[in-house]
């Protein structure tokens, strides 16, 4: 049997209506949404949440696109949990079709679709981004669309799929800018190792004239704020950088689950040797040490994994021990679910091995309640101080849950010097009376006339337990000379 990777011609003329592959799309998608208003909104799905409410072109932290998408569900399904992840549920529905797709391409047959598509639904982080409206959510699904073109492209010579590239990718950009990593690593592949005559295809300049085009407003937006997608990812590799080069590898290696990192090894070697598909195995390496030089986070990779499992699901459905790869994917199904999805009760969280390989699970519990609590101190104040008071929040997430329950528990403004909400300025000159929380009283004291702590944000399983809530009277100085120093970015 050759090595090399043949286009199924019998594959990519049948319509790709696999009850199958759909089946399998569908009950991801339907269980996604049974289980999306358990534990409760994530720290960023209320900070997308108070940025939707805010439209503008981008925002210092990240472009618009998420927080357009919280907006848009909040507008259309209501203004709850279960809204912001109808999106994120569809979105796993269609990367899991789009991979079982990269799987034929490459020439796989219906057995290896249905693997490829089973592999992704199971896979830790797919269910976590189809789970949780995240950055991550509408980036595997334009990351893998991107590649499927690239994919057709490269593989049928149809030069019409670079302007689909351009397209999608210049889209991309309003999401997250890593798309480029995806283009740049593959450029490096097709210039180091072809196929060259691609370059010649004037298709191919059309699609990268058109995602330029697509981007501009977001390049724009860049160039006028001083880069700050730059500046946050400087500021994120301060704050994280030394993890993420140390957890780097063993997380390639549990992104998807250690099967399906097998079955992409085996992809990996498939594309290599194909000299059509080569660009796309060189691609990986090349993004790999991007990333490790930069301290970018494993996951920005997740989309390079996703296209190798589905080139190894070509080989991987003709192993004739291939009972022992299925059992092996149960196994991590049944690992995923509980790590990814809001199984274990959430009271019973800290402390657990979900709270360690799943952060997204723990800042998703107790935003309810450290809105409740800040209340029941706001409503503590004298009359003349609850009238003019406003709360400070020491984070995006308490920020955007004490904006989310404001009506409810009859909170005042809420201001942040975190990210893009410390752009929106600070308070009114002449407020004298501020409810801050995840701060101390002995930080806050050195700027305001006295400061004691009201409460303690208790009672919950997430990050926000054993925060301060402090209570703090007359700054010394203007505000206009504080907010500098209560500015962060991480």
């Amino acid at each position: 049997m050759t090595s090399i990777t043949r286009v199924r011609t019998d594959a990519l003329l049948s319509p790709f209506g696999r009850t199958p592959v759909l089946s399998v799309a569908l009950a991801t998608s339907a269980v996604l949404l049974a289980v999306s208003p358990w534990y409760g909104y994530h720290r960023d799905e209320l900070y997308f949440r108070l940025l939707g409410e805010h439209p503008r072109l981008g925002y210092f932290d990240t472009p618009p696109l998420t927080p357009m998408i919280a907006r848009l569900s909040t507008t259309v399904f209501g203004d709850t949990v279960v809204a912001l992840r109808i999106v994120p549920a569809l979105c796993a529905g269609l990367v899991i079709v789009l991979v079982a797709l990269m799987t034929r391409e490459l020439g796989g047959n219906r057995r290896a679709q249905i693997l490829a598509a089973a592999g992704t639904a199971t896979a830790s982080l797919p269910l976590i981004a189809g789970h949780t409206l995240l950055t991550l959510t509408p980036d595997l699904l334009l990351w893998t669309a991107t590649t499927l073109c690239l994919m057709r492209a490269l593989l049928r010579g149809e030069g019409r799929y670079w302007i689909w590239v351009g397209l999608i990718a210049g889209f991309a950009t309003y999401n997250r800018d890593l798309i480029v990593l995806l283009l740049g690593a593959i450029g490096v592949g097709i210039l180091a190792a072809g196929p060259r005559e691609v370059l010649k295809d004037k298709r191919l300049w059309i699609g990268a004239l058109l995602a330029i085009a697509v981007a501009a407003p977001n390049l724009v937006y860049q160039v006028t704020h001083d880069w700050p997608q730059f500046q946050m990812a400087e500021a994120l590799k301060i704050d994280e950088g030394t993890t993420n080069r140390i957890t780097f590898v063993p997380l390639q290696l549990l992104l998807l689950g250690p099967p399906q990192a097998v079955v992409g090894v085996v992809g990996w070697r498939r594309l290599w040797r194909d000299p059509r598909t080569r660009a796309l195995a060189i691609a990986y390496p090349v993004a790999c040490a991007v990333t490790l030089y930069s301290a970018g986070r494993a996951d920005y990779l997740v989309g390079f994994l996703l296209y190798l499992f589905a080139a190894g699901c070509v080989s991987a459905a003709e192993w004739r021990w291939r009972r022992t790869l299925v059992a092996a994917l149960a196994v991590t199904a049944v690992v995923s679910i509980v790590v990814a999805l809001p199984v274990v009760p959430a009271a019973s969280l800290p402390g657990t091995p979900v709270a360690v390989a799943n952060e997204v699970s723990v800042e998703s519990v107790g935003m309810y309640d450290l809105a409740r609590q800040v209340g029941e101190v706001v409503h503590g104040l004298p009359e003349q101080d609850r009238a003019g008071a406003v709360l400070l929040a020491g984070n995006y997430g308490e920020a955007g849950a004490l904006d989310r329950w404001a009506s409810e528990f009859g909170l005042p403004k809420v201001y942040s010097g975190h990210n893009e909400l410390w752009w929106w300025g600070p308070p009114p000159e002449g407020t004298r009376v501020v409810v801050a929380v995840d701060f101390t009283a002995r930080g806050l004291g050195t700027v305001f006339a006295r400061c004691a702590q009201a409460a303690t944000v208790t009672g919950m399983a997430g990050e926000e337990q054993d925060n301060p809530i402090i209570v703090c009277h007359d700054p010394l100085q203007p505000w206009s000379q504080i907010w500098p120093k209560v500015r962060h970015y991480n």
